[in-house]
């Protein structure tokens, strides 16, 4: 597609070869979602696709802003300490520091500060002085279409710092270079005199004359079953289809999904249980995966025939009905594979017939779709740009029909959308080759610039200095000197180097053109690998202990800058010894950032360096801790001469319940065991006892001051457990304190064995409360969970609003 699209082909090269951010735009039909699935084939950068909601990212075939970023659902104000408190797993910071590429899919329905909280955990975890800390973004989306969701009590807190809720007032975006690339070419629309009319209601220009001539598919008594209805609202969408599913003679059957692993349930792209009748108009919600392609998202048909997990759909000027089998749709985490590349790992599915009832889909569920034949309920339209996304469905003006005369406001999009689209940056040749010429500029310097290396060596020596005798080192006494030589021989050598590459850089060829460039590239490389060389060997030696909560802390993050910066450093010397080529690097770099943390971790085990803030079982911890006071106390002898801290935290940690794993802990020899073993085990036991958690799984647990063990019986799980506290008569709050959970976990067991129809929800909550959450999750155009606690307000918690939903 790109080659006979020159918007598509510039897209393509400022996302490969530039970092500049990229808002893809254009009318509905003009591919961008093909370009997204293309670029994620073929694109040699390291990405992430995410969407704003479930359903878009199953879409895009990615992840969701709020689950990967761990964001807020209310609104993220600027100077919060949100990324600073929310714990990461080790493998999704991995992905963050290798990252080349994130993709934004659906921008349009991104809030301004939800893309603000996105740049304030990619700045914590990679460069704090860079919007976005350093990481290029592709936003892909039309604004004339779905907006933001924005709550006016919310509002109130953005409005401070926001000029409107949409994306583009991000203030890290703000602060970025980015560009618009408009795609021009329809797809989905021939029909000249239709795209025009399309393109007046796009731009807010909609004469009398357009109008009048949209209005005369006015046709208030026209019934024709080859027609979908686009609604505004989820009831009116239902109660059509069900009314004309129930009208159907013939027997009702049912198609139930198959769900595995973890999908969530607010995610489902299709009915969870589906009711056809032979004659039911049903719509195909996604592309046939099979070498025929015979169906597509949005294809419409009659079913003909049914059997126990497959039916036949009859389209319109097809010979043959499609024979139509269960479909399967993944639920995606991202990781890291074997050879370091981003992968995507499948956490649950979900398998169902890829069909939905089809006289009548709201218009949220109808973007991305395309229909020959639709009429349009728009009179109650509620926001800015759903009559569009309702226009744009249709592929020409004779395939549509209006239920209700439009009125000129209720076809006008936003102003100020109009406005931005209008003056918002675009690229052109010129910019391109700078864009090009600059990023691997800046990459060049950035990699030669070995000033945060200096400084994270400083760090820790300071740091050492500072805690003296309270931490015991390998060969700390060592750092000194050799922080000199790394200012002499490295650092300041760069700054050199440096400006050799800038007078370089005024030939204006880009570097990796540029054949003198490539040949003093290629010299440094050796040259800084033999400089770097004493410090990347007095690393691998350094190790260190310490009792002290806070000096721990200082040493262990002033060790881990050190250790990114390192890494960073080895990577590009390695690269350098071959000269400069853009794609080579940014994949060293990247490979380097995962490698980093693989060495920290194995350095970290072999040491047995935890910390506090590290553990599972902190209270477990405190009560080591006042043991081992009370026992310094009593012998007159320091607290390390009992059992040294890091013994405390391995115990803490991996829960010993026999003298043999008590034995595995580093540091702990025969004669500890021997002397403190049965005081120690008997603490962890009464902990675990306390908590309703076993010890040791592996070895046998603590009985009556003996290592025996007796073989159990399989553990019941976690669910099974509270289903029997609630037979028992414990309501959710009882549950949770007795088994030391949150109410929400207890709600997600619970509703499980509602679903399966073990518990009735009307045991649970008063039956006008379920019919209250019921009525409110139809209302809503959007079916989330957030939607619908919006709609209901304080009166509900979370917990009601999932119990009530989960009934079938």
């Amino acid at each position: 597609m790109s080659n006979a699209n020159p918007q598509l082909q510039t897209a393509r090269e400022l996302v490969e070869q530039t970092g500049v951010h990229v808002f893809l735009t254009g009318k509905a039909g003009t591919g961008k979602t093909t370009f997204l699935h293309d670029l994620r084939m073929s694109s040699p950068k390291r990405m992430m696709v995410t969407a704003p909601t479930g359903v878009a990212a199953i879409n895009a075939g990615g992840v969701t802003l709020h689950s990967f970023f761990q964001l807020p659902f209310g609104p993220f104000v600027l100077g919060a300490s949100m990324a600073e408190h929310n714990r990461f797993s080790k493998e999704k910071i991995n992905i963050i520091r290798s990252l080349h590429l994130l993709v934004i899919d659906e921008i349009s329905m991104v809030r301004a500060d939800m893309l603000d909280a996105v740049d304030a955990v990619l700045r914590r975890f990679r460069d704090r002085n860079k919007p976005f800390g350093g990481v290029q973004l592709l936003l892909i989306g039309d604004l004339f279409q779905l907006p933001p969701v924005v709550k006016d009590s919310d509002w109130q807190l953005l409005s401070a710092h926001y000029a409107n809720p949409y994306f583009f007032a991000s203030q890290a975006l703000a602060q970025s270079q980015w560009v618009q690339v408009e795609l021009q070419q329809v797809y989905r629309q021939s029909d000249t005199r239709f795209i025009n009319l399309l393109n007046q209601v796009r731009n807010n220009q909609l004469d009398d004359s357009t109008l009048a001539m949209l209005n005369q598919r006015y046709r208030p008594d026209f019934h024709d079953d080859d027609y979908i209805v686009l609604s505004t609202h989820n009831h009116s969408a239902d109660r059509l289809n069900n009314t004309k599913l129930t009208a159907l003679s013939g027997d009702m059957q049912y198609f139930e999904a198959r769900v595995s692993g973890d999908y969530p349930e607010q995610s489902y792209p299709a009915a969870p249980q589906l009711a056809l009748k032979v004659g039911a108009q049903v719509m195909f919600i996604r592309n046939d995966q099979g070498e025929q392609r015979r169906f597509f998202n949005g294809k419409r048909g009659v079913v003909t025939r049914m059997q126990a997990d497959k039916v036949w759909v009859q389209c319109a000027g097809e010979s043959e009905p499609i024979e139509v089998d269960v479909a399967t749709w993944e639920n995606i985490k991202y990781g890291l594979d074997d050879a370091q590349q981003i992968s995507e790992e499948v956490l649950g599915s979900f398998s169902q017939l890829p069909l939905r009832l089809a006289w009548a889909i709201t218009i949220h569920k109808s973007q991305g779709l395309t229909f020959d034949k639709a009429i349009i309920d728009g009179q109650a339209a509620f926001s800015h740009g759903q009559i569009y996304v309702a226009l744009s469905r249709c592929r020409s003006l004779d395939g549509l029909v209006l239920q209700s005369p439009l009125r000129a406001e209720s076809v006008r999009c936003d102003a100020l959308i109009s406005h931005f689209s209008q003056h918002c940056p675009v690229p052109d040749t010129a910019m391109l080759v700078e864009a090009k010429r600059w990023y691997q500029q800046s990459l060049l310097l950035e990699s030669f610039d070995f000033n945060s290396l200096g400084q994270a060596l400083n760090r820790l020596q300071r740091e050492l200095g500072d805690a003296g005798e309270r931490v015991q080192s390998s060969n700390g006494v060592a750092l000194p000197e050799l922080a000199q030589a790394v200012q002499q021989a490295v650092v300041m050598v760069a700054v050199k180097f440096q400006r050799q590459l800038q007078s370089l850089f005024t030939s204006g060829q880009i570097p990796q053109q540029h054949t003198a460039l490539q040949e003093r590239v290629a010299k440094a490389g050796p040259y800084f690998a033999n400089a770097l060389a004493p410090l990347v060997k007095w690393r691998q030696d350094f190790h260190y202990s310490t009792d002290n909560k806070q000096t721990n802390k200082q040493v262990k993050n002033a060790l881990a800058r050190l250790d990114r910066e390192l890494a960073d450093k080895q990577a590009i010397v390695a690269c350098s010894c071959r000269g400069f080529n853009l794609m080579a690097w940014l994949d060293a770099l990247a490979k380097a950032a995962i490698e980093e943390a693989k060495s920290a971790a194995s350095k970290a085990k072999s040491v047995v360096e935890l910390s506090p803030d590290d553990l599972a079982h902190p209270a477990l911890f405190q009560r080591l801790r006042d043991w081992r006071a009370e026992q310094a106390e009593t012998q007159q002898v320091p607290a390390y001469r009992v059992a040294h801290q890091q013994v405390l935290l391995q115990i803490a940690n991996s829960l010993p319940g026999s003298r043999q794993s008590l034995l595995k802990v580093h540091k702990v020899g025969p004669g500890t065991v021997e002397k403190y073993g049965q005081a120690l085990l008997n603490l962890v036991a009464d902990y675990c006892a306390e908590q309703g958690i076993e010890t040791d799984p592996l070895l046998p647990a603590v009985s009556s001051g003996e290592d025996k063990g007796e073989e159990k019986g399989e553990k019941p799980s976690t669910q099974a457990i509270t289903l029997a506290l609630y037979r028992e008569g414990l309501n959710l709050v009882q549950i949770a304190e007795q088994r030391g959970l949150v109410t929400g976990t207890v709600a997600g067991h619970l509703c499980q064995y509602i679903q399966s129809g073990e518990i009735q929800v009307q045991e649970m909550l008063p039956a006008e409360r379920i019919d209250a959450i019921r009525r409110a999750a139809d209302a809503q155009p959007d079916t989330s969970l957030k939607a619908i606690k919006d709609a209901l307000g304080e009166e509900f918690s979370w917990d009601e609003i999932k119990l009530a939903l989960a009934a079938p």
